[in-house]
């Protein structure tokens, strides 16, 4: 298992970078290879599942992910919201976190812990490094959409 953080800061009101990230189908927009649905459709809560399928044909797996804690920003309050990865193939969870920043600005922190079922922990280092890099252009990508 690996454990990664990823922050920015963007010129973004808490409600929207909000949105913009907990959009569960935009994120298939910025992982490659993915596409990500959401059961039951419309409005996220706790219990919500969102499944992340990755890959190409006979290759592409499941990444379910439970939402255990759902709670949206308020004035000045920070969001967050807590997927629990309920996978065969990845493992661990994820924490999107959005709170007030310098200069009206919003802080966001995206903390992940992931494994790699029947990937040695030799590898941490490369699915770090992977992980680190393809979570990272899609916050930047979800967070500069509109």
């Amino acid at each position: 298992m690996v454990n990664f953080l990823l922050e920015r800061t963007v010129p973004l009101p808490l409600d929207e970078a909000w949105r913009r990230l907990t959009n569960w189908p935009r994120h298939g927009e910025a992982v490659p290879l993915t596409r990500v649905t959401v059961t039951p459709p419309g409005a996220t809560h706790e219990g919500t599942m969102v499944v992340a399928r990755s890959g190409i044909g006979p290759l592409a797996f499941d990444d379910p992910m439970e939402v255990t804690v759902w709670r949206p920003p308020g004035d000045d309050v920070p969001g967050l919201c807590h997927l629990e990865k309920r996978g065969r193939v990845i493992t661990g969870w994820a924490e999107i976190e959005v709170r007030p920043g310098p200069g009206g600005r919003t802080r966001v922190r995206w903390r992940e812990e992931l494994g790699v079922r029947w990937v040695p922990g030799v590898f941490d280092g490369v699915v770090e490094r992977t992980a680190r890099y393809v979570f990272g252009r899609a916050v930047n990508r979800l967070l500069r959409g509109a």
